[in-house]
């Protein structure tokens, strides 16, 4: 399990935010492309590709929230496409594994009695371009191990969640959970994401009330020792979304304040600086102690059906 940061409106540089990063002891940064400076024709690629080297770095890209792949002007919804195509071939270059994106619910009439969303309206339509996006992603990924993670902001309408399991029909699609952004909508993603658990490969984090998120960690309403219990289970990159330096480096000291006592050290590992090859013999010898050390918690006790024709183990926690 990595842990990450994103670009900060405080750290306006590249280098800058990965220096933030290397001193927090985090593994990767997110790019946030609403930011001008990361948009495509901004970005210095080469110069990209060095900084991340000589930090021991790699970046996830999180797309603009302007995204709209099925907006019924072609042209926008062709620009949009073509975005997404070529950060790919950006995270190739990169070696990103992860591009995060929003799932746009499009413009909507508000009526008498109801909101009507136009792409529930013209769904065949939608979905139809949620399948040629999807295609167009598909080809453009090739072999290479690229996911694209859809995220949670409100509550996903009846549309996106058909739309979304239209996408994830596709090895190169998964999902993103946001928790801070799900527990202001009472949680009501959370279902939806855990019954398809197996695609769950992304996390952010930041700590929410009732009508407020992207908090410190710590100073609101989220059991973070259940959230941090899900992404290890799932093996998911977590992106600490804090968006001031003081914020998330208070974030960053309360997760190592919690992760030793609630949470496998595994997690405690992988805040500090990466073991290399020319680390020592020891720092290589904990690490492999860590990532294959067996649970404490958890043991099997048997089970025997009555008529003694079927048994089996049922997995226990203390």
């Amino acid at each position: 399990m990595h842990f990450g940061m994103p670009t900060l409106i405080e750290c306006p540089s590249l280098e800058q935010s990965l220096r933030l990063c290397s001193d927090l002891g985090l593994d990767f940064i997110e790019i946030n492309m609403n930011l001008p400076e990361y948009q495509l024709d901004q970005l210095d690629v080469e110069s990209a590709i060095k900084l991340f080297q000589q930090y021991g770095k790699f970046p996830t890209f999180h797309l603009d929230e302007n995204l709209n792949v099925c907006d019924f002007n072609i042209s926008v919804a062709d620009a949009y496409i073509d975005t997404v195509i070529r950060t790919i071939s950006l995270a190739k270059h990169l070696n990103s594994p992860i591009i995060n994106m929003h799932m746009a619910e499009g413009v909507f009439f508000t009526l008498p009695e109801r909101k009507l969303y136009l792409f529930e309206q013209y769904k065949p339509q939608y979905l139809n371009r949620l399948r040629q996006f999807r295609d167009a992603c598909d080809e453009a990924i090739g072999n290479d191990n690229i996911t694209i993670c859809i995220e949670n902001c409100g509550i996903y309408q009846a549309f996106q969640r058909e739309g979304i399991c239209a996408l994830l029909e596709s090895p190169h699609f998964a999902l993103t959970y946001d928790v801070g952004h799900d527990y202001c909508v009472g949680n009501g993603n959370e279902e939806f994401v855990m019954s398809r658990v197996e695609k769950l490969k992304h996390m952010h984090l930041h700590d929410a009330t009732e009508t407020r998120n992207h908090l410190t960690l710590g100073t609101g309403k989220i059991d973070f020792a259940d959230k941090l219990a899900q992404a290890r289970e799932n093996n998911c990159r977590c992106v600490l979304e804090i968006k001031t330096l003081e914020s998330l480096q208070q974030s960053v000291a309360y997760l190592k304040s919690i992760t030793e006592s609630v949470v496998n050290p595994i997690v405690q590992k992988t805040l500090q600086p990466s073991v290399t090859d020319m680390s020592a013999n020891n720092e290589k010898l904990d690490v492999f102690q860590v990532l294959f050390k067996g649970r404490e918690d958890v043991h099997a006790r048997r089970w025997e059906s009555q008529d003694g024709k079927k048994c089996g183990f049922n997995k226990l926690i203390k």
